[in-house]
């Protein structure tokens, strides 16, 4: 030491303290917690809905039905007095029957419906679905309510059937290009008993009775098997031809018959032939309705079938196609069903 200084050596230069930091932890539950919170989550959405389901279908059983809504289709809006067109499009078969039958009922319930234009666009359907609605026509026909038809572009087999149901006062209008008649009965079958054999197939179910499977596609039909279902047949078959014997005054049992070999019919072939009164379109049907009701002035209405709050809630249309099981299917397509029907398929369960 020197001078009375002190030494102090030198150090190198220090790096500047860095800034603080912030340290965030993300604590994730555990692996039971979020399970447990999505299953009850599920609970609660499956629990409402099965309340709103059976809060639905409490409502329906309950409330008392209206029937269904009427809508506006012409002439004048403040008359009083209505017509009613009641429609039938496509194949005559469930659950259309029920709805077009609600509608009919609906009709011959309201006091200001003075008539009825039905209105037919089927090649046909079931032979109990046809006659049902015949009969329920016919039904209304007797409280005072004339029903005149107008056949749209095919109205055939149980189409024309159920046309009957305007009895022989009633008017049948086919458009010019219609396509009517088809009389007859139908009972769907193939047979695959040569293919069968081809890839080594065979029926052999266990049975009861001899006709219990009189209809198996996969053996030849039997004599006695035959004479069965002809006989099935021709009962429905005689039923059509009174039918159309009772309500077609121009025509008789003999006249009915030898119309009835099936075959289609334009409208001018049947109009000279006399299974329908006039060609013409909806317009004149209804205006001839109006003249033999005696009414100046007449409200044309028609009826909508509303779905309910389940149906809507289920998705929204009736027309909404289900899953579709295929056992079912091929179960459903066996069943036998007597048709009057203008088709050579048989028909497929939808």
């Amino acid at each position: 030491m020197s001078d009375g200084k002190v030494f102090t050596p030198s150090s190198p230069s220090q790096p500047p303290a860095p800034a603080p930091q912030t340290v965030v932890v993300h604590s994730s539950p555990s692996f039971w917690r979020s399970w447990m919170t999505r299953l009850l989550l599920a609970g609660l959405g499956f629990s409402v809905l099965c309340n709103v389901s059976m809060y639905s279908s409490y409502h329906e059983y309950f409330a008392k039905t209206e029937g269904p809504t009427e809508r506006f289709h012409s002439g004048d809006e403040h008359a009083k007095d209505k017509i009613v067109v009641l429609t039938v499009d496509g194949t005559i078969m469930p659950p259309f029957t029920e709805r077009l039958i609600r509608q009919i009922e609906h009709a011959g319930k309201d006091d200001h419906v003075k008539g009825v234009l039905l209105v037919v666009d089927s090649p046909g359907g079931l032979v109990a679905d046809s006659h049902e609605i015949y009969h329920r026509l016919k039904q209304l026909g007797e409280k005072q309510k004339p029903i005149y038809v107008q056949m749209k572009r095919m109205a055939a087999s149980g189409g024309y059937y159920i046309a009957m149901g305007a009895g022989p006062e009633g008017k049948i209008y086919a458009e010019p290009t219609t396509w009517t008649g088809s009389i007859g009965v139908i009972i769907p079958r193939y047979d695959a008993s040569k293919l069968a054999d081809k890839i080594g197939v065979a029926s052999d179910p266990l049975k009861t009775g001899e006709f219990k499977d009189a209809l198996n596609p996969f053996r030849p039909m039997t004599d006695n098997e035959r004479k069965l279902w002809e006989n099935i047949l021709d009962q429905s078959f005689q039923k059509f031809i009174k039918v159309i014997d009772d309500n077609r005054e121009p025509l008789d049992a003999d006249a009915v018959k030898a119309l009835a070999t099936g075959q289609i019919y334009t409208a001018d072939d049947a109009k000279e032939k006399k299974l329908v009164d006039e060609i013409g379109y909806e317009e004149d049907a209804l205006k001839a309705l109006q003249a033999k009701l005696g009414l100046e002035k007449a409200r044309v209405v028609y009826y909508r079938t509303e779905t309910s709050v389940l149906e809507q809630l289920m998705g929204g249309s009736m027309h909404a196609k289900p899953s579709i099981d295929p056992w079912k299917l091929l179960v459903e397509s066996t069943v036998p069903r007597a048709m009057y029907l203008c088709s050579w398929l048989p028909a497929l369960p939808e």
